[in-house]
């Protein structure tokens, strides 16, 4: 038999393998190295917060990194001097794992959160620039947090500032196109003024965000959380007007996966992640009152007439929607869900399920585009899990076509003056390659590669259509501007990582080929 003092040194041998981080204290060097710039909760404060759901984003290895040799151009500093390897390693471990138990944010801290920078009427009332305010694009830079202000006509940056940590791609504007709304993935809303090149407002609504929508009258502000799972109703200013537990009435709590406004019907539309509705909410003061048994009132309780203004209206289905797509008329939605094979229109006035879908693995419907094929109104999808465009025909909602891509894409665009409709391969092996489709033939007729092995995403046009811009989504990325007809490279204009870019008239005028 061994000596026990040898098998006690196998066995701690054999435990410093399995678990390297045995023996550290990661609670305690997160309050000692950490907690001054993220929060001693995790919550964030002037570093961003540090939970499984803000993380989401970021992997584990590139988290050890960024532990041990900071991150540049931020004020993250590395810590390889202060804490061993190991150490590190446990330290990025358990800001990972699930805060217990689960964190709220509540209606005081939302309202105590609250920073104004520049009070309403006190900033000029006109652009304090040359460039024409409708055909600029908003640039969201992730590489370094930051978001570029770009002149469309000359394709030059006019303006770079620091952002929230992680913004959500897809900004919000006013319908003056004076400000642009942002939301951070650590919950925080920022409202900057394009006309001064100046943020304006913020508040904290949440400590995981998915999106917000702008409603069409410029009043109100709704955004979707994660964590808690709630909806959050905002003035213009960003001032608390309401918050919505997201619930279904026997108190099932939900993820709010998505909001979008429904511009022509004056209401927001919501999608839950894990309850089976869909939830439409007024903004217009002279709404029907709710009669339906589906109808919550978190003020006034259950079971009466209740007016329409700022209420829920749900519709119950028979499958969760992660994701969906407005028709044109905007009376239907075209919705999915990642764990069902297939999806689902739902008609907002009848409010149910009018037909099925054909779509295969996991469609990118908030990408959606819209256009005309001999006369027949289409919609199509990119595909998340699938090398395949759904071209999906709105008078029936059959299939038309299945168009073969490179591989699983994220984006899709085209613009009214152009005959070709743009779509990535970012999510699979050819993720360098662009892959143009003629929107008549429904034929790819070209493909269109900047740096071999780098990913180009993310088409978006500027106001004339006359230019596409890409994102060369790389750390020392670009945009990569192309002539929409001949398909020849213009120019270059780097950038940090640029995930997406937003023409603010395309935006604004709900143009077809772009999401909306």
């Amino acid at each position: 038999m061994a000596p026990v003092s040898a098998v006690r040194l196998v066995m701690a041998l054999a435990l410093a393998l399995l678990c390297p981080a045995a023996g550290a204290d990661p609670a305690a060097d997160y309050q000692q190295h950490c907690a001054s710039c993220h929060g001693p909760d995790r919550f964030g404060a002037m570093g961003p917060a540090l939970l499984p759901e803000s993380l989401e984003r970021l992997r584990k290895a590139e988290a050890v990194k960024v532990i041990t040799a900071g991150r540049a151009a931020t004020q993250m500093q590395g810590f390889a001097d202060r804490l061993a390897p190991e150490a590190i390693e446990a330290l990025a471990q358990w800001v990972y794992a699930p805060v217990a138990p689960p964190p709220d944010w509540s209606e005081a801290q939302i309202v105590a959160s609250r920073l104004v920078h520049h009070a309403p009427g006190t900033l000029p009332d006109r652009p304090q620039y040359a460039a024409d305010p409708m055909n600029l694009f908003i640039v969201v830079e992730q590489g370094d947090h930051h978001v570029s202000i770009l002149d469309g006509d000359r394709l030059e940056p006019i303006h770079r500032f620091p952002s929230r940590y992680a913004l959500h791609g897809g900004p919000k504007f006013s319908p003056d196109g004076r400000y642009v709304y942002f939301a951070s993935r650590d919950g925080w809303v920022s409202k900057f003024d394009l006309w001064n090149l100046a943020t304006v407002a913020e508040v904290r609504v949440a400590l995981n965000t998915r999106n917000l929508a702008v409603s069409a009258d410029g009043r109100h502000v709704l955004v979707a959380n994660y964590l808690p799972r709630t909806l959050v109703l905002l003035d213009a200013d960003l001032g608390l007007e309401r918050v919505y537990p997201a619930a279904d009435l026997e108190g099932k709590t939900s993820r709010v996966s998505a909001v979008y406004d429904a511009a022509p019907r004056r209401s927001f539309v919501v999608a839950m992640k894990d309850i089976p509705e869909l939830w439409e909410i007024s903004y217009d003061p002279a709404a029907e009152p709710i009669h339906d048994g589906f109808v919550h009132d978190y003020k006034m309780g259950e079971g009466v007439a209740k007016p329409g203004y700022l209420n829920p209206r749900r519709t119950r289905l028979d499958a969760v929607l992660d994701d969906f797509f407005f028709d044109p008329s905007y009376r239907n939605v075209i919705g999915a869900s990642r764990a069902a094979a297939r999806g689902q229109v739902v008609n907002l006035d009848v409010r149910r399920r009018i037909a099925d879908l054909d779509l295969p693995g996991m469609p990118h419907l908030a990408s959606g585009i819209t256009w005309e094929v001999d006369g027949r109104p289409v919609m199509a999808t990119p595909n998340i899990s699938e090398g395949t465009l759904t071209v999906i025909d709105m008078r029936d909602w059959r299939v038309l076509k299945q168009i073969p891509t490179l591989g699983p894409g994220f984006f899709l665009r085209s613009h009214e003056r152009t005959p070709y409709a743009w779509v990535d391969s970012m999510m699979g092996a050819r993720k360098d390659t662009l892959q143009v489709i003629d929107k008549a033939s429904l034929e790819v007729v070209a493909r269109l590669t900047a740096e071999p092995g780098k990913t180009l995403a993310h088409v978006e046009f500027t106001r004339d259509g006359r230019y596409a811009l890409a994102s060369l989504w790389e750390m020392d990325g670009a945009l990569v501007v192309y002539d929409a007809a001949t398909l020849q490279e213009v120019k270059r204009i780097p950038m940090r990582k640029p995930v997406g870019k937003y023409n603010l008239h395309n935006k604004l005028t709900r143009s077809a080929g772009t999401s909306h």
